[in-house]
């Protein structure tokens, strides 16, 4: 039975009580014992809420309210300032745990209990890092070549709000979640913020091997990407990787100069 008295479970979840549910029963199947897990809740519908407090006497979590839908950036803050243990794994509600995940979060574990330079080490993600060095047990040290200028702006994305390790001093670290805006600039914007203030940080090698994301017809995703930003007709790439090129660079200079100004970057 894999024990984690330094670690807490945190869970974001809006409107998606069934797809909590499966994480919840995933995770039990895998035996995986937390000092706590806390459910922070954006906010859902009564139908979800019910549902939600009736989870609670099956799974025994603790549950941060708000009173109305703030978005992802607020979810995530008030989730976070609850967390009483040094470190917290981050899920949202619409993953599901492999069997390797047990494993793989011991070692990350005694790897970031062994360097304490290391921030997070992610488990999942849409694709590969572009640029890594090998670490241990699979993992790999993340590595952000500035100078690499065109190749890969996926570079950018060191930080990604997938699952995760991390230290609970996070918002200490790098600043709190932009609020009041859509999931994806709160994620971008907290990208920048992390790569402003020289990160370091370990990605499983396999990055489909620890973790599913279900996004089923029963509770599809709540939220809907930018359609000109998944557009692959060529005269919307050579955009795109125009915009991203003076965006990021330039984003990624004003987050810098607030880090020298106000010690770190702020949202």
């Amino acid at each position: 039975m894999p024990s984690y008295p330094d670690i807490s479970l945190l869970v974001t979840h809006y409107n998606r009580s069934k797809s909590l549910e499966r994480l919840l029963s995933a995770l039990e199947q895998l035996d995986l014992k937390f000092h706590e897990i806390v459910v922070s809740d954006d906010g859902s519908n009564a139908e979800h809420q019910a549902y939600i407090t009736a989870l609670q006497l099956r799974y025994e979590f603790s549950l941060v309210k708000a009173p109305i839908n703030r978005g992802l950036g607020n979810n995530i803050n008030k989730g976070q300032q609850y967390i009483k243990t040094p470190f917290t794994l981050y899920i949202q509600e619409d993953f599901v745990p492999k069997p390797l995940l047990a494993e793989k979060l011991t070692l990350s574990r005694q790897m970031i209990l062994a360097d304490a330079s290391i921030d997070f080490v992610r488990y999942y993600g849409y694709y590969s890092y572009p640029y890594v060095k090998p670490a241990e047990h699979g993992f790999n040290e993340m590595v952000f070549k500035h100078w690499k200028l065109w190749q890969h702006y996926h570079k950018y994305y060191y930080y990604s709000d997938h699952p995760h390790l991390r230290r609970s001093n996070f918002l200490e670290r790098f600043g709190k979640y932009a609020e009041g805006v859509n999931p994806e600039r709160a994620e971008y914007k907290m990208m920048m913020q992390v790569l402003a203030n020289k990160p370091k940080a370990l990605i499983y090698h396999d990055i489909n091997a620890l973790l599913t994301q279900v996004n089923d017809d029963e509770e599809p995703s709540t939220f809907k990407r930018n359609f000109l930003r998944n557009n692959n007709h060529f005269l919307s790439v050579a955009a795109r990787a125009l915009y991203r090129y003076l965006r990021f660079n330039s984003e990624l200079l004003a987050f810098k100069i607030k880090r020298k100004v106000y010690g770190r970057s702020l949202v």
